[in-house]
């Protein structure tokens, strides 16, 4: 079967919950992607952040072949030996002293909130079915009924109520409507340090730390959505960390398992994750053996590696090349490591066309918010690759 083929068998059975670009991947390795025709493209997107290690990098994979033939599911009915191994390795990495694994991103959100909401009910003693959680607008931290509940994207909630109370929404990167918005029975403020499909926002130097200063001020506990950002996506191991803060709670997910396995997990303290019992919060896969010998393998390549490192450099680079393009359709380049939002102006018509464009040039990115492209290559990229995909970019951007 062609394209054409598999596009029209997806167009028919599946449901349309997404615009992709036409193009229908068969394999991968590294940066790399071919398509059903044998046609290769550098990968600029990295499934959203979740290949930061490369496609099927070849020490994940057989971990993950190894892990299949041993056991792939215990329900956390019983033990298993990778899960202990993981919990420890990624306590010990990220400097906190309990996590709890999920499968989703989206599922790890809520599971952060409903540790927030039980924290604030056992130790700050807020009323019943009082508790507040203060988000930020143009926020995106995944699709359940819950999290759509606090989005400011209308697209997001329409047709979707009615909604999940107890959520307010101040601006990003305003630290006296955060100051203002808290209350007594405020439970937690949940943020992004990069909002990514918000358009790749950096927030200015500084306001974190401000807003992590006014939730310590207040017993508020500081959530930092790092699912997107985090795992070296931004030059550092987490974005929080380019302020001098630590998270009270912080999620991760997509790339805890390089591509291979959906693996989430909520990073905290004892005296956050320990207001858990038995039986108030679970998932039969979240733990699982294979997901967890995959995020342990993950972490290792990220480090050993030097992925972190490879991505402040390069992120650096590409940002740089990025401003020296001379077009009348960017209006800004931003980003911190290679993950990188380039904004143009309405006037150029959508970022969708550019990358339909760059899809024939062999370079795959993906449109945000209308008007933003989104470079987030796999970590692994190298600066002659870079020096290539610039010189895809560079005349697109320049003469669309």
């Amino acid at each position: 079967m062609n394209t054409k083929d598999y596009i029209e068998i997806e167009e028919k059975f599946g449901a349309h919950n997404y615009h992709p670009l036409d193009v229908v991947i068969e394999k991968g390795k590294g940066i790399y992607v071919w398509d059903v025709e044998g046609n290769k493209y550098i990968d600029c997107l990295a499934a959203y952040s979740a290949v930061n290690q490369g496609h099927c990098h070849p020490r994940i994979v057989e971990v993950l072949k190894n892990q299949a033939e041993k056991i792939t599911l215990t329900s956390r009915a019983f033990r298993n030996d990778q899960l202990p191994l993981l919990c420890k390795e990624l306590c010990e990495l990220t400097g906190y002293s309990m996590m709890l694994p999920m499968n989703s991103g989206a599922e790890a959100v809520e599971t952060a909130l409903k540790a927030a909401r039980k924290w604030a009910y056992t130790v700050k003693n807020v009323p019943a079915n009082q508790a507040e959680i203060i988000v930020c607008s143009n926020n995106f931290s995944g699709r359940t009924i819950s999290i759509i509940s606090f989005s400011t994207e209308e697209q997001y909630k329409s047709g979707f109520g009615p909604f999940t109370a107890g959520f307010k929404v101040v601006p990003y990167c305003d630290a006296e409507a955060l100051r203002q918005a808290i209350t007594p029975n405020t439970a937690a403020f949940l943020v992004e340090p990069i909002q990514g499909e918000g358009g790749v926002i950096i927030p200015p130097d500084g306001w974190l730390k401000e807003a992590f200063d006014i939730c310590k001020q207040n017993n508020v506990l500081f959530i930092a959505d790092e699912i997107q950002s985090g795992l070296g996506r931004s030059g550092k191991l987490f974005a929080y960390q380019y302020e001098d803060i630590k998270p009270d709670i912080v999620i991760v997910g997509k790339a805890l398992s390089g591509g291979c396995y959906p693996v989430s997990a909520v990073l905290s303290d004892r005296s956050v994750l320990g207001v858990f019992n038995p039986g108030d919060h679970g998932s039969t896969f979240g733990g699982n053996p294979l997901g967890a010998a995959v995020a342990r393998e993950s972490l290792k390549v990220l480090i050993e590696e030097k992925l972190v490192e490879n991505s402040f450099e390069l992120g650096k680079y590409f940002i740089e090349k990025l401003k020296s393009i001379s077009s009348k359709h960017v209006k800004e380049v931003r980003g911190k490591g290679l993950f990188i939002g380039v904004e143009l102006f309405p006037e150029a018509g959508g970022a969708r066309k550019f990358c339909e464009a760059l899809m024939k040039r062999g370079i795959l990115c993906k449109e945000t918010h209308t008007h933003v492209i989104r470079f987030a290559p796999p970590l692994v990229i190298t600066k002659e690759e870079i020096d290539y995909v610039f010189s895809q970019i560079k005349p697109v951007l320049e003469t669309e």
